[in-house]
């Protein structure tokens, strides 16, 4: 099999998407470990929801940074801080749309938790995007 550029390119890309996985589930399970333990203790839904995504964002920034785009964070100073700031924006989209998710779930009579599974699905595909499109899209490959 020839490698050409494109498919070594294709290749390193499936496995930062991987890579990308994996730390969403890491993320994914502070999210929803603390969304349940919140339910659990009486705490409304939305806010529940809110409060687990704002730790999973934690999280994925530490697995992100040092994980998955290693090679495109940006060097220390305002690159740096620009680059937290989108990653920040990014996440706090996922955190408008897993609210509004899980709240209409909520207010419409779902189950909080099927809500936020749709949610989870929603806000992943939504973040992978932004990130591996603007967030990092560094010099580094």
């Amino acid at each position: 099999m020839e490698l050409s550029p494109a498919s070594v390119l294709t290749k390193l890309r499936d496995v930062r998407f991987v890579r990308y996985v994996l730390a969403s589930v890491g993320a994914l399970a502070v999210d929803v470990g603390s969304f349940l333990a919140l339910l659990s203790l009486g705490t409304a839904a939305a806010p529940a929801s809110a409060v687990g995504y704002s730790l999973g964002i934690v999280a994925h920034w530490l697995m992100s940074s040092r994980a998955v785009f290693q090679d495109k964070v940006a060097g220390k100073g305002t690159a740096r801080t620009q680059q937290k700031a989108l990653f920040v924006v990014s996440a706090l989209i996922g955190l408008a749309l897993t609210t509004a998710i899980v709240g209409a779930g909520d207010w419409s009579g779902m189950d909080p938790r099927i809500a936020k599974a749709g949610a989870i699905v929603v806000s992943f595909i939504v973040t992978w995007l932004i990130r591996s499109r603007i967030v990092f899209r560094g010099e580094g490959g």
